[in-house]
């Protein structure tokens, strides 16, 4: 029944060295109390728990030795004690049978095995002995959970062997002594006897009757899986992004990451390694090999990550299946750590078995970390399968949709309105997802500039001024993380799944330096798998200006203004001549003339005050409420600026935002507005305006609609109540002043 147990629970093992060692283990522990069965009681137990040492370390030592795990006996031994059920519950499946993943259950196996052999044949409580055993085995079922099929043929046996030993067990009554009762004696026991046995009957169909159904619905039911309740071996921010460590490589280009050696019969030199989308791209030219550090699937508009779930893992990683129309290479690698930090293994995909060290692998995003972290002079061998995806079938290739890759084509609110015109415009002149992806990549190597000391960063506000900044203030130039982070959103907008990929074109052997690391994007075809493509521009090109190709849609123009029609003076009617003087034909008298020229000239000033009032609230509307986010906070900037250049106190050009509105609350000081009066918003609101535009000027394309309408708010409200403080005759000139028409914006 022990061995039964071990059996259970070795369906989620690789091979069958589980399951054996349980085996022995039950049957050493219920032979131990068979031989000692005449000894004291209380002698069985210690000389049981010696013999399970024994045996223990003897499959430990085995274990470890099939493994190849590095290190001593003693620190194996350590660490299996001290980490064997977490690692049990967090192994990835098939378990690997190590020191860690079968110390536990042979040490469960032994206390049943002793425990039932020593109640069965000691106290000759033989069903009381089966509790230990069949604990043992509900144990063993509820760790594999779901994740084989269900144990019936395992069960049955069970229950058989069950049966069996209470048969073998049973002791029949004597017949004499049977016959030495008297009949009223017998009469009494039989009577007593099938009551019993009626009232046993009666309970054991009521109990089936009601829990039968339930018991029955669980059967269909899924089984809960125990590993959910154990959390993962985790990692820190730099091993869930790694992308933000490209700039600090590539300021340190000389730094040894780590040693590689390329088994050469397993892997042939490849000039063109790396990008399968771009046959002319060689970023691991002469013969390397691009070694991957982890692949990072999720962004939220401000961070690539990982997203990864690790599990335990043995030598032997879970086989994943290759695309239907690519070539598997095997490369086996030879890795030393240098001066690479944190937990993330380099390796080359698809790792399938790792030899020399510990490691937890994610088979979502094929991610390995070494749980104790990275320490230099750490040696690890690697057998990966390269996939090739078939080139010639790139053309005609479809990208997958649906749930299963969601989780790829996710992309987060927030996104520039540059950025989705960029891709729209890429996507609507290529039709299929190879063309699409194609174009985005040459877009970015033909207008944009490869550097070592551009600054981190991959939110959706660095992205905006990476593609459409002011190229001579530090636009449209960045690291690989800028490129592949681009691609991989660009991607996105234009309906393919992709992934951000960091890792090295190492050399196929020697050192790989901090230069070697880069970052690419990766889009997946059906039947092909993922595919790398290459935005990085050549060394020699010089960049296009974006401006040439990216034409953003203009916004719609603004209605323009109607000035009122200007009232020329209509000719007045010759009046008529007085009586008894003559008609001299010279026209009007002189005072009619005079009024007539009087009232064309105020026609005519009336009809410039109109139309210089209709252009200055036209100027105000198109400032606060035309073009985007951004350009309707500078536009009420602009307000504010003339406000205070038309109340007398002009700020220089050169002066912060934060000096400006430091300027403004003197100002309004000055005109008498406190800040407990019925103006007293306006401080507040100019405090406010200067921190959206200084949010606009350090993070383009991260401003809001709702940010611009608070904006447009804001600079109303300061000047009106800068207007309001001025005196009547002023605040009428305050509208028709041509001034801020003319002054420069």
């Amino acid at each position: 029944m022990v061995t039964l147990a071990g059996v259970a629970l070795g369906r989620v093992y690789a091979g069958s060295l589980l399951t054996v060692l349980v085996a022995g283990a039950a049957l050493g522990s219920v032979l131990v109390s068979v031989a000692a069965r005449r000894l004291p009681s209380w002698l069985v137990a210690p000389v049981s728990v010696l013999a399970m040492g024994a045996w223990t370390g003897w499959c430990l030592r085995l274990a470890a030795d099939r493994a190849g795990l590095p290190g001593d006996f003693a620190q194996i031994t350590g660490d299996a004690a001290a980490n064997g059920i977490p690692r049990l519950l967090t192994a990835m499946i098939p378990v690997e049978p190590t020191p860690d993943t079968v110390l536990v259950p042979l040490v469960a196996a032994w206390l049943a095995g002793l425990a039932g052999a020593e109640v069965a044949l000691r106290a000759g409580r033989v069903l009381l002995g089966y509790l230990p055993p069949a604990l043992l085995f509900v144990g063993a079922v509820y760790v594999v959970g779901p994740n084989a099929d269900a144990a019936v043929g395992e069960t049955l046996a069970l229950v058989a062997l069950a049966a069996l030993g209470l048969a073998a067990s049973a002791r029949p009554a004597g017949d004499d002594l049977v016959e030495a009762l008297a009949p009223a004696v017998r009469a009494r026991l039989r009577a007593r006897l099938a009551a019993t046995s009626a009232a046993g009957t009666a309970v054991l169909v009521a109990v089936a009757a009601l829990l039968g159904p339930a018991v029955g619905a669980l059967v269909r039911d899924r089984p809960v899986d125990p590993r959910r309740y154990v959390e993962p071996p985790q990692v820190q921010t730099l091993d869930e992004n790694p992308l933000i460590r490209i700039s600090g490589w590539a300021l340190n280009p000389d730094q040894q990451l780590f040693q590689v050696t390329t088994d050469r019969d397993g892997t042939a030199a490849e000039p063109a390694d790396g990008v399968t989308g771009s046959a002319d791209s060689a970023p691991a030219a002469g013969g390397g090999v691009r070694i991957r550090l982890a692949v990072l699937s999720d962004y939220d508009g401000v961070t690539w990550r990982v997203g990864a779930t690790y599990r335990n893992a043995g030598r032997i990683l879970p086989a994943v299946p290759p695309a239907p129309h690519a070539t598997v290479q095997t490369v086996r690698q030879e890795i030393t750590v240098g001066d690479l930090s944190g937990r993330l293994l380099p390796a080359v995909a698809t790792p399938r078995e790792v030899t020399g060290a510990r490691v937890a692998y994610d088979p979502g995003t094929g991610t390995l970390i070494r749980p104790d972290g990275l320490a230099p002079g750490l040696r690890y061998t690697v057998l990966s399968d390269r996939e090739r995806p078939d080139v010639n079938l790139l053309g005609t290739a479809n990208t997958p949709a649906g749930d299963e890759v969601a989780r790829v084509l996710h992309v987060p609110d927030g996104t520039p309105e540059q950025l989705r015109r960029l891709a729209a415009q890429l996507a609507e002149e290529n039709g299929a997802p190879y063309a699409r992806a194609a174009a985005i990549e040459q877009w970015l190597a033909e207008h944009y500039r490869l550097v070592a000391d551009a600054p981190s960063g991959h939110a959706y506000p660095n992205l905006a001024f990476f593609l459409f900044g002011p190229r001579n203030g530090g636009g449209q130039r960045g690291t690989s993380e800028q490129f592949a982070a681009s691609f991989a959103v660009l991607g996105r907008l234009a309906g393919l799944p992709t992934r951000v990929v960091v890792g090295f074109a190492a050399p196929a052997d020697g050192p790989v330096r901090a230069a070697d690391a880069y970052a690419w994007p990766e889009v997946l075809f059906d039947g092909l798998g993922w595919v790398p493509f290459d935005p990085l521009p050549r060394p020699d090109d010089e960049p296009r200006p974006v401006e040439e190709d990216f034409r953003p849609q203009p916004d719609k123009p603004p209605p323009s203004e109607q000035p009122e029609p200007t009232l020329e003076p209509t000719e007045s009617p010759s009046p008529q001549a007085a009586p008894g003087r003559p008609d001299d034909g010279a026209g009007g008298s002189t005072p009619v003339l005079v009024a007539g020229t009087t009232g064309g000239f105020l026609l005519l000033v009336a009809a410039l005050l109109a139309t210089l009032f209709g252009l200055r609230r036209a100027q105000t509307r198109n400032r606060l409420h035309r073009g985007g986010a951004g350009q309707r906070i500078a536009g009420a900037w602009r307000e504010v600026t003339d406000a205070l250049w038309l109340a007398g106190h002009p700020v220089a050009a050169d002066l912060s935002a934060t000096e400006v509105a430091a300027a403004a609350r003197r100002a309004l000081d000055r005109a008498g507005v406190t800040e407990g009066g019925p103006s007293a918003a306006a401080y507040p609101a100019v405090d406010e305006l200067a921190r959206l535009v200084n949010q606009v000027g350090f993070a383009p394309g991260g401003v809001t609609d709702a940010q611009a309408g608070a904006a447009a708010d804001a600079a109303t409200v300061y000047t009106g109540a800068l207007r309001a403080a001025r005196s009547w005759w002023r605040r009428c000139y305050w509208s028709v002043r041509p001034g801020p028409l003319r002054r420069p914006r």
